[in-house]
């Protein structure tokens, strides 16, 4: 463990750090591993109304395993990434049937669970059961690479294993929850993506990035987003107050959600004026309304 790095992390996150969250402290894995899935893909300031809404309607994972799909899916609604509520609810009827109940207590157990992976197990495993397991997220990473001056890409499976490892060492490892949590919340305070707080970090004097003043090049990332573009077309079809929907079926996105009838076109101009929407309506105006969103 590197003493300096832990001791001044501690030290702020004892005497500095403000960052108020209602699930920060919490020992209960249920209510821990919610606030996980939740925050997966989402930013912290919108998860909360969704974390505070799911303990509400389902306080323990029984209510979550016994709750209708319609009304969970309905509450994770505008989370998006739909995959997680569904592994939410199956891992939820596994705990409550086959446990009855009992959250797994081990970090193997816990990553067995659909939709659980190392970081989320070893958040549990340390928030809810004091085990030494370190978490690595996108602000840890952000941290050690500019801590330590790393230039491996983090989204490489060399780098991966490296950040994974140097993050195991610097754990503390009689209070491995308050350590992780206290990373996160560095590197989600102090050393952010953008405009990070150098001024105010007590690590500056041994920060490789601040010395070599590469803060903004790190961490280094290799691969690049690729953006699929697709377009979709929904018809809304009534008949006085009803309107049909229908369920989405398949493996594609949103599955198991409903939609109205849906055309996807691979050309986004062609459509208005596609042969057999001017034999449908014939003569009869109608208009295309676009809506377009980056996932």
């Amino acid at each position: 463990m590197n003493a300096s790095f832990t001791g001044k992390l501690l030290e702020w996150n004892r005497t500095t750090n403000q960052r108020s969250m209602p699930w920060k402290g919490e020992k209960d894995p249920y209510k821990i591993w919610l606030s996980e899935i939740i925050l997966q893909q989402t930013r912290v300031e919108q998860g909360l109304s969704y974390y505070q809404s799911f303990i509400k309607n389902f306080p323990t994972v029984h209510d979550l395993a016994n709750a209708p799909e319609e009304k969970v899916f309905k509450l994770w609604e505008g989370l998006g990434y739909y995959s997680r509520c569904k592994n939410l609810i199956a891992s939820a009827k596994i705990i409550a049937t086959e446990r009855n109940g009992l959250f797994p207590d081990t970090f193997e157990s816990i990553v067995a669970l659909k939709g659980i992976g190392p970081y989320t197990a070893a958040a549990i495993a340390s928030f809810a059961f004091n085990q030494p397991y370190a978490v690595v997220d996108g602000n840890v990473q952000r941290v050690l690479a500019r801590y330590f001056g790393i230039t491996t890409a983090v989204d490489t499976s060399v780098g991966r294993k490296l950040y994974q490892h140097l993050a195991g060492s610097l754990l503390d490892p009689d209070n491995p929850g308050l350590y992780n949590q206290a990373i996160m919340d560095f590197g989600a305070v102090i050393c952010k993506p953008q405009n990070p707080m150098c001024s105010q970090c007590p690590q500056r004097e041994d920060c490789e990035a601040y010395k070599t003043g590469t803060v903004h090049q790190l961490p280094v990332k290799e691969k690049k987003l690729i953006k699929k573009h697709r377009w979709f077309y929904y018809f809304m079809i009534g008949s006085g107050d009803d309107v049909y929907i229908r369920k989405r079926t398949g493996k594609d996105i949103w599955q198991n959600l409903h939609e109205f009838v849906l055309h996807e076109s691979p050309d986004p101009g062609a459509f208005p004026h596609n042969t057999y929407l001017k034999q449908l309506f014939g003569d009869q105006p109608f208009a295309v309304v676009s809506h377009s969103r980056v996932y």
